[in-house]
């Protein structure tokens, strides 16, 4: 169950703070300024007292000058004092939020493909930037500038109290009444920030979305349909940012309202009682409160605008946490380094569903020699691509075990299984990067050498050669620059440079072109060659050299056996695939 903020969480506040802990002395500087800060503001307004009083009353000219100075030197030492406490409380933000965002993407780099295939890109993109800067602004804009407002409060009426008693009696009872004005503020303002950073999050996905399925919405004409939702989602976004503003726009004149009315009686009654010739209130009290009132309701108004703030960190670090406690990753409860593997594969009465109590795999057995090629076919949604996920461990099976070399992979780490598998898909991604970069997937182990060398072997070097910076040419998002042919050529170098025990080939000729096609059968050739391979194929004739084709029908193998022995096969399942599509391909 999703847990509601509230106004201010202790054990959630505990948390973020555990985040400063490495840099305490930056804390702990941070409150000795904001110390400095409410020492050097009161001292002024007392210091302009006794300059009204002592000097300018007694027309001390040398004294009036000595006063004046005096304030210069402490209004220096509070704009030093506010310059290191701004910087510092907000460069203790950004360090905090920096170590929180290194955390929450290192924890989603080890979720299961599940939890990606449930949650919208554009959500954890919020999660992870705007999220993030909302924390930093607990640290900047919240709690070191409530706590110094705070501290500066207190200073300031204690100097009060010191200098006339009477007056300040009449500000303490304004407190009250502003304090429950802010109080209401702030809850309105909490329930209105939940519903901005949902809206926000609908935005940033509704957005993501449309962006990159651009090319679908301009194919089917959806441009006008998906402006019309844009213009939707937009206006809620508007309306949940209208509250705020409404909610402001009757708080801050309410409190100027509190704030004047509050001066006017202390001149009103302070003037009355000089009038009246009590000596225990004098002309400089009524210069200090004037500034005094502004020093303390001002801080008393905007703190409601800064708890806003922290506010919304705090629900921005709800969502974050969230996500860090999820318990959704791999449990890489593996402890055996995977070796080289020979690359013998079973699965032994495998189950698997992606949706409980609806199984895609329904209790598979399957035997693959080392070194042996496999073809697995079958209609779509038979189960072939499920077989390739749940051996790379992508996502956990319901029963059942898969061993490679006889060893259970469960055991395995991780990171050492999948070093040792290498697989090329029909949708392949490549990064906003170099060809070299997205062939190496930057790692330092793998030579510039030795990716020209594997380029040539598998007859791709020519192909890279004819583009503009060769190695270097950046293919810009998701490798826009270059056709689905060219993609999977650069995807297939990839797998082969990273010299896998075991290859898998998901659909990998089923969308390129024919030139294309036959690099990939001659470098396959290459490739597989000592190696187990797993090729899972739309046009059968692609793998009639297969040592053995698997075929599956509705999460079940329902044969097995060579091209030849699968023709044989009367009103068998391969045979029907087969005549189907040679008889397609003729037609074409």
């Amino acid at each position: 169950m999703k847990m509601k903020t509230k106004a201010f969480d202790s054990r959630l506040f505990k948390r973020i703070l555990k985040y400063a802990k490495p840099y305490q002395w930056r804390f702990n500087g941070v409150i000795v300024f904001a110390i400095s800060l409410s020492l050097f503001a009161a001292l002024r307004p007392y210091l302009l007292k006794l300059t009204v009083d002592g000097y300018i009353k007694t027309n001390d000219l040398k004294g009036l000058f000595e006063m004046v100075s005096l304030m210069a030197v402490i209004l220096a030492l509070e704009v030093i004092s506010n310059f290191f406490f701004v910087y510092w409380a907000n460069w203790l933000g950004q360090d905090i939020v920096k170590d929180v965002r290194i955390k929450l993407f290192r924890h989603m780099l080890s979720f299961r493909i599940k939890y990606f295939d449930t949650t919208p890109v554009g959500q954890l993109v919020t999660r992870s930037v705007s999220d993030m800067e909302s924390i930093a602004k607990i640290f900047s804009q919240g709690l070191f500038m409530i706590g110094s407002d705070l501290l500066k409060m207190l200073v300031i009426l204690l100097f009060m109290v010191k200098e006339n008693w009477r007056l300040t009696c009449i500000v303490i009872v304004a407190i009250p009444i502003l304090v429950f004005v802010t109080r209401i503020f702030q809850r309105k303002m909490q329930v209105t920030f939940e519903e901005v950073r949902n809206q926000i999050a609908n935005l940033n996905t509704f957005i993501q979305e449309r962006v990159t399925g651009m090319k679908i919405v301009q194919l089917f004409n959806r441009e006008d349909i998906e402006f019309e939702k844009f213009k939707v989602i937009n206006d809620k976004h508007k309306k949940a940012w209208i509250k705020t503003v409404w909610y402001n726009s009757i708080f801050f004149p309410i409190a100027d309202i509190i704030s004047s009315f509050t001066l006017g009686f202390i001149v009103w009654y302070g003037g009355i009682r000089i009038l009246g010739g009590d000596q225990s209130t004098t002309f400089g009290d009524i210069f200090s409160y004037t500034m005094y009132i502004g020093m303390l309701f001002n801080p008393l108004r905007q703190i409601a605008d800064k708890f806003n703030e922290m506010q919304m960190g705090m629900i921005a670090a709800n969502r974050v946490f969230e996500i860090l406690d999820m318990e959704d990753q791999t449990q890489d409860i593996g402890k055996i380094e995977a070796p080289v593997f020979s690359g013998v594969i079973d699965f032994k009465d495998v189950h698997f569903g992606y949706i409980e109590n609806e199984e895609v795999i329904k209790g598979i057995n399957l035997h693959i020699n080392a070194g042996e090629t496999i073809a697995i076919v079958g209609a779509t949604g038979a189960g072939k691509s499920t077989i390739i996920n749940l051996l790379n461990r992508f996502y956990e099976i319901n029963k059942g075990t898969i061993c490679i070399d006889n060893e259970n992979i469960n055991h395995y780490t991780l990171v050492s299984l999948r070093l040792q598998i290498a697989v090329v898909l029909q949708d392949v991604f490549l990064f906003a990067d170099t060809i070299l970069n997205n062939i190496t997937l930057n790692d330092t182990t793998i030579t510039r050498e030795d990716v020209i060398l594997a380029a040539k072997k598998i007859g791709v070097h020519e192909f890279i050669m004819t583009l503009p910076e060769n190695y270097d040419y950046n293919v810009k998002e998701r490798g826009i620059m270059l056709s689905s042919g060219q993609r999977q050529l650069i995807a297939f170098l990839r797998a082969y440079v990273s010299n896998p025990s075991i290859l898998i080939l998901d659909e990998a000729t089923s969308s390129i072109d024919t030139y294309s096609e036959e690099l990939i059968q001659n470098a396959t050739e290459k490739i597989t060659e000592g190696r187990t391979s797993i090729v899972i194929a739309h046009r059968l004739a692609t793998i009639v050299n297969a040592d053995k084709i698997v075929v599956m029908d509705k999460g079940l193998i329902v044969e097995q056996g060579t091209h030849l022995e699968l023709l044989a096969i009367e009103n068998g399942f391969y045979k029907k695939l087969y005549d189907s599509q040679f008889l397609f391909e003729s037609d074409l």
